[in-house]
């Protein structure tokens, strides 16, 4: 389906509202709390890793959390109950635009008329939005960063904002944004409070699509239960695959991969093939996903089995990824890599019989 809402920017999805700017939230209500509990007891904890998988509200709730701490009511008020606020409130209008002076958020740098978005956040931008510590805020209150997300980081900017981290002046906190917590810088874990967030309900997935409104809530039904079975409680990943060729393109992929080790030779090279197209980069990057996806499964289903007997799988996954890599790096012909993925993977199906 096209998204009339244009380019999104490189933390936002396009066609539905940017974390700073929704103020609707669904699910996590233990997260929520644990914000509310610190608040309540005046020992909120000065910087939080907010974990969990792309798309399921990290950001969201950083932000949310963020416009109660900059509140100057709400942050003071020890019998707090919510950390609602209004779109139309001071805060909410500041925090929507990135204008307030007390609040910094260090994410990749969307697209300009003359350059290009950034594919990390640098060292120097880093330096930059951290200068705010040192001074104290305006209104007496706290000074947030958001960090969105600390994959983007690279190792000198990662070690940059660690040094606020380990010595944070007085009402900082930092949220940092994380869809893989375990490959976070470990000095930086060990100084975090650690908050998982897991994958959305269907109930929650429906309400948060509901709230966004049209063209989403104008899919088809049968296309929107398809992407929100597929989208493994994620309301990015289900908003992206809301589009009935891309289900049924996932559904193909699929069909192929839950045959294994078995396999139709006619199809695979009828897919190697239209994969091979330059104008199916989109469903090239679907269909590695949707691989990824399915080891992942294979993985996860047979974790009793032991980590040598799934040793298989997980180096056929390393391999795929190393190719995919070497692909995009010299702009090799992408036939190879799926007509050998499929041999590679039916071999370790067996092997992990």
């Amino acid at each position: 389906m096209s998204r009339d809402a244009g380019e999104a920017e490189p933390d936002g999805f396009a066609g539905a509202p940017h974390p700073r700017e929704n103020f609707a939230f669904f699910g996590h209500g233990e997260g929520e709390a644990a914000f509310l509990d610190g608040l309540r007891d005046g020992r909120l904890h000065h910087a939080w890793l907010i974990g969990g998988p792309q798309g399921i509200g990290k950001a969201t709730l950083a932000y949310r959390v963020a416009r109660a701490l900059l509140d100057p009511v709400k942050s003071h008020d020890r019998s707090i109950q919510t950390l609602d606020c209004s779109p139309d409130s001071r805060v909410g209008r500041q925090v929507a635009v990135l204008s307030h002076p007390n609040l910094a958020v260090l994410r990749r740098a969307p697209a300009t008329d003359k350059k290009a978005a950034t594919t990390t956040i640098p060292v120097e931008a880093v330096r930059k939005a951290l200068s705010m510590f040192g001074s104290t805020a305006a209104d007496g209150g706290y000074r947030v960063c958001i960090v969105d997300s600390a994959e983007d980081l690279t190792v000198a900017s990662a070690n940059a904002l660690l040094k606020v981290v380990e010595e944070p002046p007085p009402r900082s906190i930092f949220l940092i944004v994380s869809h893989a917590p375990q490959r976070v810088l470990p000095t930086i874990r060990s100084r975090c409070r650690r908050l998982l967030l897991r994958p959305l309900g269907a109930a929650d997935i429906a309400a948060s699509i509901d709230a966004i409104g049209p063209p989403w809530t104008d899919v088809p039904a049968a296309v929107m239960n398809e992407a929100m079975q597929l989208g493994e409680g994620s309301v990015r990943r289900t908003l992206d695959l809301m589009d009935a060729d891309k289900v049924a393109f996932i559904g193909q992929v699929q069909g192929i991969l839950d045959r294994l080790p078995g396999s139709d030779p006619k199809q695979v090279l009828a897919l190697s093939e239209s994969l091979a197209r330059r104008d199916a980069q989109d469903n090239y990057e679907l269909a590695l996903d949707t691989v990824e996806r399915w080891v992942s499964r294979r993985l996860q289903e047979g974790a009793s089995l032991g980590a040598a007997r799934l040793a298989p799988l997980v180096e056929v996954c390393d391999k795929i990824a190393r190719k995919a890599r070497e692909i995009d790096v010299y702009n090799l012909d992408r036939r190879p890599l799926i007509l050998g993925l499929f041999d590679d993977l039916a071999d370790a199906v067996r092997r992990t019989a």
